[in-house]
């Protein structure tokens, strides 16, 4: 089931409530693999997932036909990072990819 776009507000919320007791964050092989190549651990990430910001309005994959978001944070050890995930469904978020954005820091 596609879910549909979501303004950032509703989408940062609801990331919130699949990261709690309430739903389910699947992250992909892709994601893995590039947290790894960015030598960080799932614990960042999620940090990041947790505190981080969406800025960027929400863009529709062409394929997927998903609505995916970017949120960016900085995780423990000061790495700013950028996460892409879209919502499978209204309970579970899918994480695509992870990747530094450097040491900027948005105001």
């Amino acid at each position: 089931m596609i879910v549909g776009v979501m303004t950032i507000s509703e989408a940062q919320d609801l990331l919130r409530f699949c990261l709690g007791h309430g739903g389910k964050v699947i992250p992909t092989r892709h994601f893995r693999d590039e947290l790894a190549k960015e030598d960080l651990t799932i614990p960042a990430a999620w940090h990041v997932l947790k505190k981080g910001t969406i800025y960027k309005p929400p863009e529709l994959h062409p394929k997927t036909m998903e609505w995916t978001y970017h949120v960016e944070g900085q995780e423990p050890d000061g790495k700013w990072l950028e996460i892409v995930f879209c919502f499978q469904t209204i309970e579970t978020a899918k994480l695509i990819t992870v990747f530094s954005v450097g040491a900027r820091k948005r105001s």
